[in-house]
């Protein structure tokens, strides 16, 4: 079965956005995965269609209500759907290459967008919502983070990648960010591509590689460089 994205939004024309162009939308059109939104709003129950409430205790802005996200989930996945319940949320687990490759080995997601201040807690426990965040900082919804986390799951679905070996060197495939990168001309503006990438001694060109990544990630990601001398 190809993986199956369902989005529950307030926005559904967001998607396929970016997924619609490029490998995701190549993939797309070939049927190796498949997209479908869902309106949350079409789960409301009053004329207006109202999907939030004052929060409780009070406070700024407003949440996103329980019953009307809880329809919304039962109506796209049944109590046996095996594929994970996603929130984009800022509070959630940071999203890492290696989620990416469990959820791109599996039979797809239910992708939740949360808008406002944020989601009744009780549809998060109830439903067995999975928070997940694509950084320390806020967005106006989920729907960027949905299509961030999706760009980089569908990627690594099989067949969507030309050279599925071509991401083995990738910044956090290794655990280490990804060694410079040089192509023609020879010489740019005075600067010369390193000699040892054209010297033809593979063995000498693996070694700068992972000499250059290591320097570049104890420079730059002191976090991955903790965690990669720890394993």
């Amino acid at each position: 079965m190809a993986f199956e994205a369902t989005i529950l939004t307030l926005y559904p024309d967001m998607f396929p956005g970016p997924l619609g162009h490029s490998l995701s939308g190549r993939a797309l059109e070939k049927g190796l995965w498949g997209l479908q939104t869902r309106q949350i709003r079409d789960y409301a129950t009053d004329k207006h269609r109202s999907v939030d409430d004052t929060p409780a205790g009070g406070g700024a802005g407003m949440v996103l209500r329980a019953d009307i996200l809880a329809r919304a989930i039962d109506d796209a996945a049944t109590v046996e759907d095996p594929r994970p319940r996603i929130l984009m949320s800022p509070r959630g687990r940071p999203l890492t290459q290696a989620r990416a490759h469990e959820l791109a080995e599996g039979p797809g997601a239910i992708i939740v967008c949360g808008r406002f201040e944020g989601v009744d807690q009780r549809v998060i426990d109830s439903r067995r919502l999975e928070e997940i965040s694509i950084g320390d900082y806020i967005l106006s919804g989920g729907e960027i983070g949905a299509i961030t986390l999706l760009d980089a799951v569908v990627r690594l679905i099989p067949g969507v990648m030309g050279n599925m070996h071509s991401a083995d060197t990738e910044s956090f495939e290794t655990g280490l960010l990804e060694h410079p990168q040089y192509t023609r001309p020879q010489e740019f503006e005075g600067m010369t591509i390193p000699e040892v990438l054209t010297s033809g001694n593979h063995k000498k060109i693996a070694e700068w590689q992972r000499q250059q990544a290591e320097e570049l990630t104890q420079q730059r990601r002191p976090d991955l460089w903790d965690a990669y001398t720890r394993k």
